[in-house]
C-alpha cells in the first residue's frame, strides 16, 4: 500500500468478515495476514502503524561478504572433489 498502490474495498475484504465472524463467535479474528495491537503498544509520538506482522518471522540477517566468498570457496573445494571421485569412474 502506497501513493501509487491506495488501499481498496479489496485488500479489506478479508477484514470484514474476519470481524463479523470475531464478534459474532467471539473468537480473535487473527490470521497470517491480519492481527491486533494493543493500543499501549502503539508509540503515541508517531502513531506509526507500519505493517510489521507479528506472525511471520523475520528473514535472517544479511551475511558479510567474506563469509559469502568463504561459503563460495568451501563449495567450491567441495565441488571439485565429487568432480575427481566421478572422473576416477571413468
Amino acid at each position: 500500500m502506497g501513493k501509487t498502490n491506495p488501499l481498496n474495498d479489496n485488500d479489506l475484504k478479508e477484514f470484514v468478515e474476519l470481524q463479523k465472524a470475531a464478534i459474532l463467535n467471539a473468537q480473535s479474528g487473527e490470521t497470517e495476514k491480519s492481527w491486533s495491537l494493543a493500543i499501549g503498544d502503539i508509540d503515541e509520538s508517531t502513531y506509526d502503524l507500519s505493517v510489521k506482522n507479528p506472525n511471520i518471522e523475520e528473514a535472517a540477517p544479511l551475511r558479510e561478504p567474506k563469509v559469502i566468498i568463504d561459503d563460495i570457496i568451501a563449495l567450491d573445494k567441495e565441488s571439485e572433489a565429487i568432480l575427481a571421485k566421478i572422473q576416477e569412474l571413468f
